[in-house]
């Protein structure tokens, strides 16, 4: 790639989004290409490389909705690991023919928007600079990683990795002295594959995690994906654009756990639980999110549920309190294969940070307000991400008044505008990021119908002869309100989580997500695009050439 080049769309990001949108866009008959930090595909399976890695969602609907590649590509398992879907993108790439657009081992460090020629200048760690029409932050939601701030963390001795960033090598925790900080989704998975050959594990829990069984099923047939794809996938992949988060299975209507009985709710519940999935989350009840009676009904059963797996009184405690650390769903759920069964094992030992909080570091553990030093072999660092606004805050990007977005974002409060664009930010896209349904909704699901909307008005703007597309200030304030509204109607402030940015300190409180459900924000898009796209200032060549 030249040194200086102008084209018409930049992509940052080849995951699903990246990939999707790079495919799409070409068959539009725009010049485009993908800048990736990483080495090869894959978005965030580039990177998540810890033991155990795995895909929540099932197979069916973790995929693209594109015939050409669902054809002829079989799974092995209902819930791939992460090789599999490494496998399945450089399936992808050879299908599509996408790597002849796609730069690898080139991370964007910044970017300015130009307004006498509007376009983006974007720099990059290799030297390369590129002044694209528009710019397409397909970043995902977890690509920043977050340190725990623990004094002495820089003294330890042994091995330490942060699972988001393992070596790609891989490290063998067979006989050795694992220590885990962190119970989210790449915690219990770490958790469980440590607890099957380490010579000791201790586990640092701050909060439980309301983790429900994944019913994994290896391998699944060809026959079974083939009758699949002759009726079913169709179905899937439209059927998912409908549900509340993008999946095949949704919520029970407002009010409807009140005209059933308690028997008629609780084998409801049950048959959520034999199925597996995120059908105990996603398929229960809507008004789990705003109605703590109906919420506490649903962790109770599930409370009983992991008691039945636990044997210890006081892991008991630890794992499935009888009192709720925060409304079940309304942080993150995982999904699990054996979590519970480890903590059962003599050689675990389950630390609740809250009652014995870590004081530091040490070059040999980590020491506990107790005085125990916890000797280690190996630190592992499950402690999550900067999530949802990090991952395009990381990067320098300075819009028409010089502020760069982080800051902008830190001092004022996130404000975007559908989800997808930023005021002060003209001819910049994102999906599965800020205000999107991005925490609650399936990620090739959300990557398409953002990348549809995105790839839709590109080329509306060409069809039209605009050359910029920037959000007015008061669209993007009304835009903000409604995502603050519709979550302040839920329990979500009774949970500290990533939803929130509760999770990095200093981070200011508010809702990063639509919590809308996916029907109601495709509505509510595809309205500013029915109306020439409403909420939005076009501007041609000749209209910016008569203001100089």
């Amino acid at each position: 790639m030249a040194e200086s080049h102008n084209f018409d769309v930049l992509i940052v990001g080849a995951g699903f989004s990246g990939v999707y949108q790079l495919h799409k866009l070409r068959e539009a008959g725009f010049s485009v290409k993908i800048f990736e930090a990483g080495s090869s595909f894959g978005g965030i399976w580039y990177w998540n490389r810890y033991p155990g890695a795995r895909v929540d969602s099932d197979f069916s609907i973790y995929q693209l909705s594109i015939e050409e590649l669902w054809r002829d590509w079989n799974w092995t398992e209902k819930f791939p690991g992460r090789q599999e879907l490494v496998e399945y993108f450089k399936y992808i790439d050879k299908k599509l023919d996408l790597s002849r657009d796609i730069s690898f081992n080139t991370r964007v460090t910044s970017a300015f928007f130009d307004t006498t020629t509007n376009r983006w200048s974007v720099f990059t760690n290799t030297g390369v600079t590129v002044k694209p029409r528009h710019m397409v932050l397909c970043t995902g939601f977890a690509s920043k990683p977050l340190f725990p701030d623990i004094p002495g963390l820089d003294t330890f001795q042994g091995i330490m990795h942060h699972t988001s960033l393992w070596p790609e090598a891989g490290l063998d925790m067979t006989g050795k002295r694992v220590g885990v900080i962190g119970t989210g989704a790449s915690g219990v998975q770490v958790i469980q594959e440590a607890g099957l050959v380490a010579s000791h594990l201790t586990v640092f829990q701050r909060t439980p995690n309301t983790a429900v069984a994944m019913v994994n099923e290896r391998p699944i047939s060809v026959t079974m994906q083939t009758k699949m794809k002759e009726e079913m996938y169709p179905v899937l992949f439209k059927r998912r654009r409908q549900t509340f988060t993008g999946f095949q299975y949704d919520y029970l209507r407002p009010g409807k756990f009140y005209e059933m009985t308690p028997e008629e709710r609780y084998l409801f519940l049950d048959d959520l639980w034999t199925k597996g999935g995120f059908h105990y989350w996603f398929g229960t009840f809507e008004d789990i999110f705003y109605d703590q009676t109906v919420n506490d009904e649903v962790y109770t059963f599930w409370r009983k549920k992991v008691l039945d797996r636990v044997r210890d009184p006081e892991m008991q405690r630890k794992l499935a309190p009888e009192k709720q650390p925060h409304p079940f769903g309304l942080k993150r759920v995982s999904l699990e294969q054996w979590y519970y069964e480890v903590f059962n094992q003599p050689n675990v030992d389950l630390i609740d940070i809250n009652e014995n909080p870590i004081v530091e570091i040490t070059p040999r553990g980590v020491k506990t307000g107790d005085g125990v030093v916890h000797e280690l072999d190996v630190l592992v660092l499950a402690t999550g991400f900067d999530a949802v606004t990090g991952s395009i805050s990381q990067i320098d990007i300075k819009g028409t008044d010089g502020v760069a977005i982080g800051d902008m974002w830190k001092n004022k409060g996130l404000s975007t505008y559908l989800g997808l664009t930023v005021t002060g930010y003209p001819n910049m896209f994102f999906s599965y990021g800020p205000h999107g349904p991005t925490a609650f909704c399936n990620g090739p699901t959300c990557g398409e119908i953002q990348g549809d909307w995105i790839i839709d008005c590109i080329t509306y703007l060409r069809d039209h002869n605009y050359s910029r597309i920037h959000a007015t200030q008061e669209a993007s304030e009304a835009w903000v309100q409604r995502v603050t509204d519709i979550f302040n109607k839920g329990l979500w402030t009774h949970a500290k989580s990533w939803y929130t940015g509760a999770n990095v300190p200093g981070k200011r409180l508010e809702s990063l997500n639509f919590s809308g459900g996916l029907p109601l924000y495709t509505n509510l898009i595809q309205e500013s695009a029915r109306g020439g796209y409403a909420g939005f200032t076009l501007t041609s060549d000749s209209d910016t050439r008569a203001r100089l």
